[in-house]
């Protein structure tokens, strides 16, 4: 008769013990250096960009996760007023209008690893308690939740800016994350493939398993959120795919079609690379004038809280971005291996600087009538906020006035208070999108609500 298998012993030698205990003294404490320029110098057409610092512990600031009491709620700007459109949700990270007023809610979080756990980034010690400080900060800051997987429709019928049917549209999901409805078809962004679902206005629930149209790069799934936009005829479909990595760390094999936007075609799901270099993107609008495709970027960590400006640009067919080997158009990061001063050079700049750590990740054009005047032309944002940055900075919906085409001054705040005065974060803005009347809703998934933000009455 065989004998019982022991399970094989871990040893944990005295140094890896003393290493996990200072990052974990390293997490409680907060670590890194502040920063140095004022906010307004990070924002605008022509940020200041400061030195590289680059430290052995990344800077950690993190905002812990508490939520809103039952009655709490943001802080609108002068002149407009705010609702919970639903509250109650499960991490609701990105909204999406119909054309009859519904309104879809994704209520996701990433997936699992592959091979059910593991960390990014290598096997070496310093890698090791990189990412256990990661992921204690995710946890705190209210990532660590298991996905719903799941789309959720809000209809508010008689336009109170309270949904009145709430309705559970989709199941088995995986991680959804933005829509797109072209004609009678949904089209979900799921963590690894786009996928479509027939849909006919008025609907409350879908049944039907979806359609593959494209697989989506996925893997380690560093930055795991896709989106999707179609283009103004619905003949194609534009889809965001961050980076695996902070700078390409887990080798460049790993970012195979990543740090990208992709254009599918909607009738046979072919997809070519649109543009490149970009490190996480996620929001993506027309602009209304020029029909210029725009999107903001969630750009590298770990040379300071000054470095490097998060960023809104358009985006242009063919260009390159930069990521992994440089930002802000050629400026090289010599962090990077191998180094590609071809690529650096050849780097598009982005348009406009939204600040360093930010976090912005919804996106969508305003238009004239269901907001006040200063609100009628530009982009309203969703800045999800900073874990790595000394002070904070984000947690709030800001909007980048437009003129001609382009952003026209400093950003202005809409949405604020998400953060208490002692800076635990009550709520975390993501997806942002326009109702049927023009007001703006807004997914808080640290909150758990959606947010509806109109005139004042």
């Amino acid at each position: 008769m065989n004998e019982p298998q022991q399970a094989p012993t871990r040893i944990v030698f005295p140094w890896q013990t003393t290493a996990l205990a200072l990052a974990a003294a390293l997490l409680a404490a907060g670590c890194g250096e502040a920063a140095k320029l004022a906010p307004e110098l990070t924002t605008g057409p022509r940020p200041q960009l400061a030195e590289p610092n680059k430290t052995l512990i990344p800077t950690v600031n993190v905002a812990p996760a508490v939520g809103w009491t039952d009655t709490a709620s943001p802080t609108p700007a002068e002149g407009l007023q705010v609702t919970a459109l639903a509250r109650g949700l499960d991490h609701p990270r990105w909204v999406y209008t119909l054309p009859n007023g519904d309104i879809l809610v994704a209520e996701s979080n990433k997936p699992p690893k592959p091979g059910g756990g593991g960390a990014d980034g290598g096997d070496g010690l310093m890698a090791k308690i990189r990412n256990w400080v990661m992921g204690k900060v995710m946890g705190r800051a209210g990532a660590g939740v298991p996905s719903a997987n799941r789309i959720t429709l809000l209809r508010d019928a008689n336009g109170d800016g309270l949904a009145e049917v709430r309705q559970v549209f989709m199941t088995n999901l995986m991680s959804p994350y933005g829509m797109a409805l072209v004609g009678n078809e949904l089209f979900i962004a799921n963590a690894d493939a786009l996928v479509k679902v027939p849909y006919t206005e008025g609907q409350t629930s879908i049944s039907v398993n979806p359609t593959l149209v494209t697989p989506l790069p996925a893997g380690i799934n560093h930055h795991w959120t896709k989106n999707v936009i179609a283009n103004a005829d619905g003949s194609k479909l534009y889809v965001t795919v961050g980076s695996n990595s902070n700078i390409g760390e887990n080798g460049l094999a790993a970012e195979e079609g990543r740090a990208a936007i992709w254009e599918v075609d909607t009738k046979t799901g072919e997809k070519r690379l649109f543009a490149s270099g970009l490190r996480n993107p996620n929001g993506m609008g027309w602009d209304p004038d020029t029909k210029a495709l725009w999107t903001v970027v969630n750009e590298r960590d770990e040379i300071g809280s000054d470095l490097v400006p998060d960023y809104l640009t358009s985006v242009k067919d063919g260009a390159f971005y930069g990521w992994p080997w440089s930002y802000y158009g050629g400026i090289v990061d010599a962090r990077v291996t191998p180094q590609n001063p071809e690529m650096a050079a050849k780097a598009i700049a982005p348009d406009y600087a939204l600040g360093s750590h930010v976090a912005p990740l919804g996106l969508a054009f305003s238009r004239a009538g269901g907001m006040p005047e200063q609100f009628a032309s530009g982009v309203f944002i969703g800045e999800h906020g900073s874990w790595n940055r000394k002070p904070k900075s984000g947690y709030k919906v800001v909007f980048v006035p437009f003129i001609g085409g382009k952003p026209s001054g400093p950003p202005v705040d809409v949405l604020t208070g998400f953060l208490t005065a002692d800076e635990k974060a009550q709520g975390r803005p993501v997806g942002v999108a326009l109702d049927k009347g023009g007001a703006l809703i807004v997914a808080d998934d640290v909150g758990n609500a959606v947010w509806r933000v109109s005139k004042a009455r």
